[in-house]
């Protein structure tokens, strides 16, 4: 019996290795790098804040899988007060080498690259930065997944359903983490 219990605990524990925080299964995606305007684990300027200009950072990637045929973006807050809240997501992105700074808030980016955008937990279209509550550093991170197709997703749509709609198709997968406080 004892054994039978650790054969179970271990079975969860695999399966529960597989899921990120964010439900997307990741087990065979090869690591993609992230870069943008700050240090992995630094502090985010404020430029790229609600006291600042509230502007989305510049995102620079290394080698991206030649079989990617989009990237998605999302950006989150896993120490808010009510649980992770999403700043920016992003899909339908090619790609590409860089999304530059300040990409516009629309539901719909031809320039400067193409992307589709959602609506964040502001309830607001694309990117809206760091605004915690004053205290405890809260950790942003800037995840940019590499997928094997292009997403068929209305534009304005939710983060649930991006994760639902990337679901089998992630093939790479990088992230940047930043910090900010008030």
């Amino acid at each position: 019996m004892k054994m039978l219990h650790l054969s179970m605990l271990l079975i969860v524990f695999v399966m529960l290795s597989c899921v990120s925080e964010k439900g997307v299964v990741e087990m065979s995606e090869k690591s993609l790098v992230v870069k943008t305007a700050f240090e992995n684990g630094s502090r985010i300027p404020e430029k790229y804040t609600c006291d600042g200009i509230d502007v989305s950072p510049p995102l620079r990637l290394g080698e991206v899988d030649e079989n990617a045929k989009s990237l998605v973006v999302i950006v989150d807050d896993p120490d808010a007060p009510m649980g992770v809240f999403t700043h920016w997501i992003a899909w339908n992105i090619a790609p590409v080498k860089e999304i530059p700074e300040g990409m516009p808030k629309e539901k719909i980016v031809s320039s400067p690259v193409k992307m589709i955008q959602g609506v964040n937990d502001f309830g607001r279209i694309g990117y809206n930065g760091p605004c915690p509550p004053r205290g405890k550093p809260h950790r942003y991170y800037f995840k940019v997944y590499a997928l094997d197709t292009v997403l068929s997703l209305e534009p304005g749509a939710g983060k649930k359903e991006l994760e639902k709609a990337m679901e089998g198709h992630v093939i790479q997968f990088g992230e940047v983490m930043g910090m900010y406080w008030r």
